[in-house]
């Protein structure tokens, strides 16, 4: 049944041009948040609109330019080692903070991290946002499957169709990685620098999504400085922090430590 008084409250937090793009899933379960905790009018507004920053609205650097990217995609050769196809790329990956910040390793970081498991059949990228525009960078085999996921729709819309202009056996998805865990089964799957996010919703998600995610392995990462670029110890406290979520697992991990990230390779 209906409830209006929560369908009123998620239609005055999605009227804002920085929310609009968001599952309606998600800010249907903040906003039942909101009313659960006794929040009303602008107060509740408040609420599911600072949960949404936290969780993937500070990482948005500029206003959405995804709907002129897919056109752009549509003039580039189909080849991702061709120079237009990596500009292309990196210009995206500069536009989301989270993938921007991984520009100066990008060279590296997943050839480094995913060498022991190379090439890469199968992923799931959980929270993805830009993160599957990297495909020139990762070490995947020839016909990858890939599997994305996250709470922005027109992110969602560039991200198929960039699988669509490659070729690529994908499909990206709208996703409540609090609500649900994807289903889909897969050689390795993505966590980047996600973590921290999610736990600023619920703080057992981190542990949860490394146990339930169905995948063999798991890529996780964690910044190394604040969107401020401050370091501020954030290397150790979230080895620290991580180790701790694996505590007493028996799984196999390895570490590596970048310029702009802490990355670790969990093999279950």
């Amino acid at each position: 049944m209906d409830n209006p008084q929560l369908e009123q409250l998620a239609n005055q937090v999605l009227s804002g041009a920085k929310y609009k793009h968001i599952t309606s899933n998600l800010v249907r379960r903040l906003c039942q948040e909101a009313i659960t905790a006794g929040f009303a009018g602008k107060a509740a507004v408040k609420f599911v609109r600072n949960k949404l920053h936290q969780v993937g609205g500070a990482y948005l650097k500029q206003k959405s330019i995804y709907a002129a990217a897919i056109q752009q995609l549509k003039d580039l050769p189909r080849e991702f080692n061709s120079p237009e196809t990596q500009d292309f790329c990196r210009r995206m990956l500069q536009s989301h903070a989270s993938t921007a910040e991984r520009l100066p390793i990008i060279e590296t970081f997943f050839q480094t991290c995913l060498t022991p498991i190379a090439p890469v059949t199968g992923i799931i990228d959980l929270a993805c946002g830009l993160n599957p525009l990297a495909l020139p960078w990762i070490p995947v085999a020839d016909h990858v499957q890939y599997f994305a996921c996250d709470i922005y729709l027109d992110l969602l819309d560039l991200v198929n169709a960039f699988f669509d202009q490659f070729c690529i056996n994908g499909a990206a998805e709208p996703c409540d990685l609090i609500a649900e865990v994807p289903a889909e089964r897969a050689q390795v799957a993505f966590l980047l620098k996600s973590i921290p996010c999610l736990e600023q919703m619920e703080k057992s998600i981190g542990e949860r999504l490394l146990e339930d995610t169905p995948a063999d392995h798991i890529l996780v990462s964690f910044p190394v400085h604040s969107l401020a670029g401050r370091k501020k110890g954030m290397s150790a406290f979230y080895k620290e922090h991580f180790l701790k979520l694996v505590g007493g697992k028996p799984w196999e991990i390895q570490e590596f430590l970048f310029q702009t990230e802490l990355a670790f390779l969990v093999s279950k």
